[in-house]
């Protein structure tokens, strides 16, 4: 068993939830929903035993945000 750590973000109506472990997210209507849904397509990607190469162990986690003049 893995343990995936993920953020919630809003965008527009959407909640997106993104793995921070592998390459994968998703989105629901609701935190909830977005949740519900990033492990459902977690769970399609490591149906192919071969990717679970791109997990990465993540023991802590911070959250920053930047302001770039761009």
């Amino acid at each position: 068993m893995k343990t995936f750590k993920y953020i919630i973000y809003k965008e527009g109506k959407y909640y997106i939830s993104q793995s921070l472990n592998v390459d994968v997210s998703s989105f629901g209507g609701t935190i909830e929903e977005a949740t519900k849904n990033l492990k459902e397509a977690l769970e399609l990607y490591f149906d192919d035993e071969q990717v679970l190469r791109n997990y990465q162990q993540i023991n802590e986690t911070f959250l920053g945000e930047i302001n770039l003049a761009v």
